[in-house]
Parts: structure tokens; C-alpha cells; sequence
């Protein structure tokens, strides 16, 4: 999708969440707000953007009322520094989210955030991974994350933070043969890093922890299913990569992040 329709939908997305009629904030005056990239926006390909994980595990908290900001394309800096998706009122999505969290002091029940995937994922290509583009995403996420956690802990001394790990679409490469499965097999302590970096900053900061790598069975490759190893066959049943090399989850997928986080509440 051309990156000016996708800032047109987000636009109106946000300006509908950050809508709260008057029955409806009769009903409820507290908030979930969610924080992210594309996942939180809730992005498929196939143009179905209302059943990402966000509004799934909002569908399960009918008491709070949602706000998403997810932004697709969102890395660790943009979230920051902002440049990727238009905010009414905010230089970034951070910033966003701080003036929100002003605005209903004491209102927010629920933050989820899931952030840092775009760092690090233009560094892998059909050849191989570029392990120098790779640490340098590291660091980025390391500065930027730890600057966003602790903002939002300030914002939100008494509400839940929860932030997620990521599943590894590039073990799709193993369908590939020999060279994809070496390819597969490299990306695994990579994506331990990735996920290590995540949970310690997100710990340090009093956030819990959605393991989502560990729910779509990211290490297991002894399991076979179909003749696949598991965390191949789940990155095939619950993400467009296999089907329409897309990286993002199908609804099924979106669920499984939702369940997750759920779990962690």
C-alpha cells in the first residue's frame, strides 16, 4: 500500500479513537492506549485493519476505551523523534502519547507498546543477514526504548505496561532449501538478541513482558509438523510470509499476540 494512504487511514483511525462520545465516556472514563509499529495498527495485507492484536485484546476489556497511535513503518526513533505518521497535536507518537496520558491523568488502566522491529528488519535480504546493520538497530532500539519506557512509567506511575518480543519471519526461508534453512537457522540467535534487548529494557522499566516469540514456538525446530519444524510451520500458519511474503499476522496470528498479552496482564 502507497505510504500516502496508509498516513490518510491512520489519520482517520486516530482521529476516531481519540473520539469518545458523550454516551459512550458515560459509560467509562477509563483508557487502553496502544503504542507501536504496524502490529499495533493492526496491518494484513489484504487490507483488514480492524483485526490486528490491538483491537482483539481490546474486544476482551470492554470497560476501557481505546486509543491506538500504532503507526506503521514506527521504528524506535520515529516513535521518538516522530516522521512517520501524522499526530493532531504531536511532534511523535511518544509525544502523542504523553500529552494523552496528561490529558487523562490517572485514566489510563492499559499501555501496550511494541516497537523495534523496524530497526532491525531491512538488515536481512534473500542472501543473508548484515550483522553490522544488525548491532546498529540494537543500539538504536537500546537509546530509543529506554528513553520511551521511562517516559511512560513517569506518565503512568499506577497504570499496566505491557511490552512484547517479536516472532522470527525469517525462518520462512527454510522452505527455500539448503541455503534457506542455514539462512533460518542463522537468524535464531539474532532473534534472541532482539528479544533479550526488548525484555531486559521493558523489565527495567516495570513493564511486563508478552513473550510472543516463545508463543509462536520461535526456538522449536525439533518438533515436526508437516515436515516443517514448529516455529516454521507457525510463522507459516499465523503470518502472510509464506502465502504473500508479507511479514505481518493473518487474524489467526493477531490473536495468538492478543492471547498473549492477555496472559501477561
Amino acid at each position: 500500500m502507497p505510504r500516502r494512504i496508509i498516513c490518510v487511514t491512520v489519520a482517520a483511525l486516530i482521529g476516531l479513537t481519540l473520539t469518545v462520545t458523550p454516551s459512550s465516556a458515560a459509560r467509562s472514563t477509563d483508557y487502553y492506549l496502544a503504542l507501536g509499529d504496524s502490529l499495533a495498527f493492526g496491518f494484513q495485507p489484504n487490507h483488514d485493519f480492524t483485526h490486528g492484536y490491538v483491537q482483539q485484546l481490546s474486544a476482551t476489556l470492554p470497560n476501557l476505551v481505546l486509543n491506538n497511535l500504532g503507526c506503521p513503518g514506527e521504528t524506535s526513533t520515529s516513535l521518538v523523534l516522530g516522521g512517520k505518521c501524522p499526530y493532531p497535536g504531536g511532534r511523535s507518537q511518544l509525544d502523542t502519547a504523553i500529552a494523552f496520558l496528561r490529558a487523562h491523568r490517572g485514566k489510563v488502566r492499559l499501555i501496550t507498546l511494541d516497537i523495534g522491529g523496524n530497526d532491525v528488519d531491512h538488515c536481512v535480504t534473500a542472501t543473508g543477514i548484515d550483522l553490522t546493520c544488525f548491532d546498529q538497530g540494537l543500539l538504536s532500539i537500546a537509546v530509543n526504548l529506554s528513553v520511551t519506557v521511562a517516559r511512560l512509567r513517569a506518565a503512568a506511575p499506577y497504570a499496566e505496561l505491557v511490552g512484547m518480543t517479536y516472532y522470527d519471519t525469517v525462518l520462512a526461508a527454510w522452505l527455500a532449501g539448503p541455503a534457506g534453512q542455514a539462512l533460518a537457522r542463522q537468524s535464531l540467535p539474532l532473534s534472541h538478541e532482539l528479544n533479550g534487548l526488548l525484555s531486559l529494557i521493558f523489565r527495567f522499566g516495570r513493564f511486563r513482558v508478552a513473550d510472543v516469540a516463545a508463543a509462536f514456538s520461535t526456538d522449536d525446530m525439533t518438533t515436526v509438523v508437516n515436515g516443517l519444524p514448529l516455529d516454521v510451520a507457525r510463522i507459516c500458519q499465523w503470518t502472510w510470509i509464506c502465502t504473500a511474503r508479507d511479514i505481518h499476522p493473518d487474524t489467526t496470528g493477531y490473536g495468538v499476540i492478543a492471547k498473549t498479552f492477555a496472559a501477561a496482564l
